[in-house]
């Protein structure tokens, strides 16, 4: 297992949890504080969602941060654009690849969703972005049609296919299996997206990082919508804990990061999923684990 790039979707998916909203101020320092810890990239927002976000998304970009900004999109050119509106050029867009959702949140079909992925990839690539393609609900898709999408997302141009875990379905072992195959069929960079409805985010992502996937979503706490998505901390103990690998990341800005967001999205600290910290900034039961 390769030490893995941090993708955190935070300001993203952790703002999904049910009552969360973050104002523009929070989401600057938020996005601040995970650069200081180092993530390779900060998932900023959703442009499409209107006004207000997209001024958070532009105060982030102004900032002159390391890490990598991006936003989501879907496969909709409006949705490009208003990305690009915002300054941003490294853009993520996601597509459903299950039949269900393609049937019945699309009311489209196969056909439809792979010419309109290569109709936005090429206009966000004429605009000079860098696009990462999302297979929305990747866990109960066909193999065979995931592979189809994931090979026209690497021909069109995509930098990395997200395999998502969309409803939080899969266990370790079987996604240790299909990213495992995937990886053999399809030489593009994966990246995934778990969810924890079953408890099983992090050791999904854990699976999914020793099938190959270069590249990790997390939140902090493991805020997100229904049961939340992989642990920032819970992964990076694990990582260091477990396999011996210490992430790219300032682990003392855990602690701090940690508090902030849980007050950020109004969360009782030390409930399930989220991380709580003691007064020196400390996260209980991960402090053996960490660098």
């Amino acid at each position: 297992m390769l030490k893995p790039f941090i993708v955190d979707v935070t300001l993203r998916d952790g703002e999904q949890t049910p009552g969360v909203a973050f104002s523009t101020r929070e989401k600057a320092i938020i996005a601040l504080m995970l650069d200081r810890l180092g993530v390779y990239q900060i998932e900023a927002g959703i442009p499409a969602m209107g006004e207000i976000e997209q001024q958070a998304i532009k105060t982030i970009v102004l900032m002159g941060l390391r890490s990598r900004v991006s936003t989501w999109n879907r496969m909709v050119l409006d949705d490009v654009r208003a990305s690009l509106a915002c300054g941003v050029k490294a853009l993520h867009v996601s597509a459903p690849v299950s039949s269900l959702h393609i049937r019945h949140k699309l009311g489209r079909s196969r056909t439809w969703v792979l010419t309109r992925m290569k109709e936005v990839l090429r206009y966000a690539l004429s605009h000079g972005c860098a696009v990462t393609v999302g297979a929305e609900d990747a866990s109960r898709a066909e193999e065979s049609f995931l592979l189809e999408f994931a090979l026209t997302a690497m021909n069109s141009g995509a930098e990395r296919l997200r395999y998502c875990d969309t409803v939080g379905v899969l266990d370790p072992f079987s996604t240790f299996e299909r990213i495992s195959r995937l990886r053999e069929k399809a030489p593009i960079p994966l990246e995934f997206h778990g969810h924890n409805d079953f408890g099983m985010a992090t050791a999904n992502a854990l699976a999914a990082l020793k099938a190959g996937c270069g590249y990790v979503d997390v939140t902090v706490g493991g805020l997100g919508e229904r049961a939340g998505n992989t642990s920032l901390e819970e992964l990076t103990a694990a990582l260091y804990g477990i396999y011996g690998i210490r992430p790219a990341l300032e682990s003392r800005i855990l602690g701090l990061l940690g508090r902030y967001v849980s007050r950020a999205a109004n969360r009782i600290t030390g409930r399930h999923p989220y991380v709580a910290t003691d007064r020196r900034g400390v996260t209980p039961g991960l402090t053996c684990a960490l660098p």
